[in-house]
């Protein structure tokens, strides 16, 4: 499905099967003689399907087209090697291309999660929708960085990096027609994955984050998932609320006595349709003890926890 959103500013439904988010936009601003598409969709043959479609219908010139990927999760980057042609530039956040690129990031990622209790980490890790629907090939980013200017028609965007979501997440926000396109950054319905397994500052960067843009003048704001949003403070201030919440939680957990990680998630309530934590999938189970991982880290790092390890498997008690 193709919708034009703002005057020249399109947004595309891309479906990803089998997974709760049901799909991710990706936007299309049409400029003079170029075009700007934010985020691609994951590296499968459903995906492709849509966004081919969406080109026809919005007769792009993938030649004159140019990408921006707000980060690098396999939904919003996954397509860019069948999408971008030699006279494209693909624009990503130089933090978050160092992580996707890193041939090594998986199999370190695979043993953290073993560290932390999750069991079987390595089938994890191989049947994780961001490794299995990622884009062929090594890409050539071009780096943005806070601050940079992309104009495309009659926008002039800024980018504003966001760390949280991931290392590097990066927004775009329009000053003049007060547009704010928002990657995962601020969602509404549902809450941004934040996780503990690259990046132990998750959390509390993401809460910096929330906290940088709250003050911006944004009239509507463009999320990667679910519908538009007009009144951003409000949102930032629940999502903010959401996680005080989670953090009370996860002390009571621990008030029971040290666990792991994935114990923790184990213990936390989650809205999944599953009655059971053993019938959650494999990769929610991943999301969550990722989630729970990011909570544990910033109540160590603000002492109200501490970390302790038995052999090789790391445990949390108040």
């Amino acid at each position: 499905m193709v919708e034009e959103v703002l005057p020249d500013i399109f947004r595309c439904e891309i479906p990803l099967p089998d997974n709760p988010l049901r799909a991710v936009h990706s936007y299309v601003i049409r400029g003079g003689d170029r075009a700007l598409m934010i985020d691609t969709g994951m590296n499968r043959p459903e995906c492709l399907a849509a966004m081919q479609a969406a080109v026809q219908a919005l007769r792009l010139d993938l030649s004159r087209t140019d990408f921006f990927i707000t980060h690098y999760h396999s939904d919003h980057i996954g397509l860019v090697s069948e999408l971008r042609t030699s006279t494209s530039q693909a624009f990503l956040n130089p933090v978050d291309a160092d992580t996707i690129l890193d041939k090594e990031a998986w199999a370190r990622m695979a043993e953290e999660a073993g560290r932390h209790g999750f069991p079987d980490a390595e089938t994890a890790v191989i049947k994780h929708p961001g490794r299995r629907y990622l884009f062929t090939g090594s890409p050539e980013f071009t780096p943005v960085v806070d601050g940079d200017k992309i104009s495309i028609g009659a926008y002039t965007f800024q980018c504003v990096t966001t760390p949280g979501h991931t290392p590097g997440h990066t927004c775009l926000y329009e000053p003049e027609a007060k547009i704010f396109i928002s990657g995962d950054h601020i969602l509404d319905n549902i809450t941004p994955n934040i996780s503990g397994w690259r990046c132990a500052d998750a959390l509390a960067n993401f809460l910096r984050s929330l906290d940088k843009v709250r003050p911006y003048d944004i009239r509507v704001i463009l999320p990667s998932h679910r519908g538009l949003m007009r009144d951003h403070p409000r949102r930032v201030d629940e999502l903010k609320e959401h996680h005080r919440t989670r953090l009370e939680e996860v002390l009571r957990i621990l008030g029971k006595g040290s666990q792991t990680a994935y114990q923790v998630a184990s213990r936390m309530a989650w809205k999944i349709s599953c009655p059971r934590w053993e019938d959650f999938p494999l990769p929610q189970k991943w999301f969550a003890t990722g989630e729970a991982l990011s909570h544990l880290s910033y109540l160590e790092q603000t002492g109200r926890i501490r970390e302790e390890r038995r052999d090789q498997t790391v445990f949390f008690r108040l």
